[in-house]
């Protein structure tokens, strides 16, 4: 119990010290280049401890469940030998926790929104609704191929380099054609994905796999699918902005 209190401790002091300098910076800007003072300090303070025990609770969580669970479970497919399996769970891990982000949810309903303003797709709530959901499946979908793409490097050791400037090939020439409307919408899809709930479990399910075959290092082999998972949604956004 001392052990999982000092351990929480520790995660917090250091979730804070995270967070101080983006509070520094507010701060002399408000008091200093504004100077105006903040309008509520308790709720200011307030806050910054709800945001802190935040990030320390899932901070702690990541340690504690899913980098294990990510890393046990390429492990386990490595030790059966079944490439089909372990493919099919890298779509479907790389799927799931896309279509889960919060981060997607939000700009593909704002994106859904501002395009019934603009006259894009009609002004009512369900063509909204299936731009959104169509914009979270195509993105989840590019994210989990992305994964399979880099499970597949990490096995047969195929070089980062060479992907990734395909990969941005790939997207200049998806630029070029597709239609004005979509491309801003597509590019940021490519970060939003890397987001509070792919990050940890891709890494995890990279590293451990790359820790269970024998001739990869974690280091060099385990990184990277994080890069492609943030490249393929661009090129997949920007098809089904063609398509729609």
């Amino acid at each position: 119990m001392f052990r999982v209190k000092s351990r929480f401790l520790r995660q917090f002091i250091a979730s804070f010290l995270d967070l101080l300098p983006i509070l520094t910076v507010v701060s002399i800007f408000q008091l200093l280049i504004i100077q105006q003072p903040f309008p509520d300090w308790a709720g200011l303070l307030a806050g910054m401890v709800l945001v802190t025990l935040g990030l320390t609770l899932f901070m702690y969580g990541l340690e504690m469940a899913l980098f294990p669970i990510g890393e046990n479970m390429a492990f386990a497919f490595a030790r059966k030998g079944n490439i089909v399996w372990l493919l099919l769970f890298a779509f479907l891990l790389g799927f799931g926790t896309t279509i889960a982000e919060p981060a997607l949810l939000a700009v593909s309903n704002k994106a859904a929104s501002i395009a019934a303003d603009s006259g894009v797709i009609k002004p009512d709530q369900n063509a909204q609704d299936s731009y959104a959901l169509g914009l979270r499946l195509t993105v989840a979908l590019s994210v989990g191929l992305a994964i399979v793409i880099g499970v597949m490097r990490i096995i047969k050791g195929w070089s980062l380099q060479s992907l990734i400037i395909a990969g941005y090939l790939g997207i200049l020439l998806m630029t070029v054609v597709a239609p004005p409307e979509i491309i801003g919408i597509a590019y940021d899809s490519g970060g939003i994905t890397t987001s509070t709930i792919t990050v940890p479990l891709v890494t995890a399910l990279g590293i451990g796999l790359a820790s269970s075959i024998q001739g990869r290092n974690p280091v060099t082999d385990g990184f990277g699918l994080i890069a492609l998972a943030s490249l393929t949604p661009m090129i997949f956004v920007m098809i089904y902005g063609i398509l729609i």
